[in-house]
């Protein structure tokens, strides 16, 4: 968050979680996000647009629900599922696309959609 965002418009999303370690290597094998460590409590994330963080802390997974856009939905499954995602709620049709839903490690519940 070391930049200006833009007025009215998400521009970062932070987790607590348990280890940080083990989420850069789960978020980092399911879609490739780069990271920058701001010490031991901390690591910074971006995915190329949107940057947030992993922070240690108390886990409380729930919360907003963080959305994902895939080209290749399947391709995406497949890669979460690898990195150990648990798929909680399979591919699914509404108006304008497919998705499904996951855990990570910590047990945040995201979505993945896709418009194909």
């Amino acid at each position: 968050m070391g930049q200006k965002g833009t007025d009215r418009q998400i521009d970062n999303i932070e987790f607590a979680v348990a280890d940080i370690a083990r989420s850069r290597a789960f978020y980092g094998a399911a879609f490739g996000w780069s990271f920058t460590d701001y010490g031991p409590q901390y690591c910074e994330f971006s995915d190329g647009r949107l940057t947030g963080g992993l922070t240690t802390g108390t886990v409380k997974p729930g919360g907003p629900l963080v959305i994902l856009y895939a080209d290749d939905l399947a391709a995406t499954q497949a890669r979460l599922e690898a990195a150990g995602a648990r798929i909680v709620k399979e591919t699914f049709s509404f108006p304008g696309g497919r998705r499904f839903h996951f855990q990570d490690p910590d047990g945040y519940e995201l979505a993945v959609w896709s418009d194909k």
